[in-house]
């Protein structure tokens, strides 16, 4: 799981510091934001396999923060507070947060809940066959069937459907989708990566200028439709 990228938001240059170096020595990417602007650019930019984020921020609350990342993303959330109450703890995980940290915390204990949360996400990720609605994707016999029938994928189109399907409802740039295809198309092109989409809509959508599985996210890129967030 070393490599993963983990978001950081915290106003306080101490906890960001403090929380980079232990992630880090860990062998995560660290990314870090002070506000909940920064938070939604670099969220956009990177598309972090886990978020830790701050109930206080300067311009918004995090709260609120998280509750709009979990409207279009199933991401983990950790939020940090330096309040104890346990209405603030229930408010955070009805925001949508997976786990929630009291400060001062211990890096070590920050780094623990990190990993536990992300091994679950990768047994999620690593289910062998994926089912949304009448979209099946077998990851051992890499087949997308749509209602029981078949799609003929490339190796790339079929990357794309696994790494969408993988995180259903969760918007990711061309840049991020490309990225995940970094082992079967090194150096590739963001646009070509509307290629690949449109290609893909052509095989498995009923109406591909009407699509119901892959959607587009206009001026940013695309995700799979989530049916319980549709």
């Amino acid at each position: 799981m070393t490599g993963q990228r983990i978001l950081v938001v915290d106003d306080e240059d101490s906890v960001l510091k403090v929380v980079d170096y232990a992630l880090t020595q860990e062998g995560y990417e660290v990314h870090t934001a002070h506000d909940a602007a920064g938070a939604e650019s670099e969220f956009a930019r990177v598309s972090p396999a886990l978020v830790i984020l701050d109930v206080m921020l300067p311009d918004r609350s995090g709260l609120e923060v998280a509750r709009d990342l979990r409207s279009r993303s199933s991401v983990p959330i950790i939020m940090l507070s330096a309040r104890a109450d346990e209405v603030d703890r229930i408010l955070g995980l009805e925001f949508g947060a997976d786990d929630y940290v009291t400060k001062p915390f211990s890096p070590r204990e920050l780094v623990t809940r990190v990993k536990t949360i992300l091994r679950r996400s990768v047994a999620c990720d690593e289910r062998t066959l994926i089912s949304l609605g009448d979209l099946q994707v077998d990851v051992l016999a890499r087949e997308v069937t749509v209602a029981g029938v078949a799609v003929r994928l490339t190796r790339t189109e079929f990357e794309i459907v696994l790494h969408l399907a993988r995180h259903p409802g969760t918007a990711f740039s061309r840049e991020a989708i490309l990225e995940s295809l970094h082992e079967v198309a090194p150096g590739g092109d963001e646009r070509a990566i509307d290629v690949h989409i449109h290609n893909i809509r052509e095989k498995l959508e009923p109406d591909p200028k009407e699509p119901t599985h892959i959607l587009t996210v206009r001026g940013f890129g695309y995700r799979l439709k989530d049916l319980e967030r549709s």
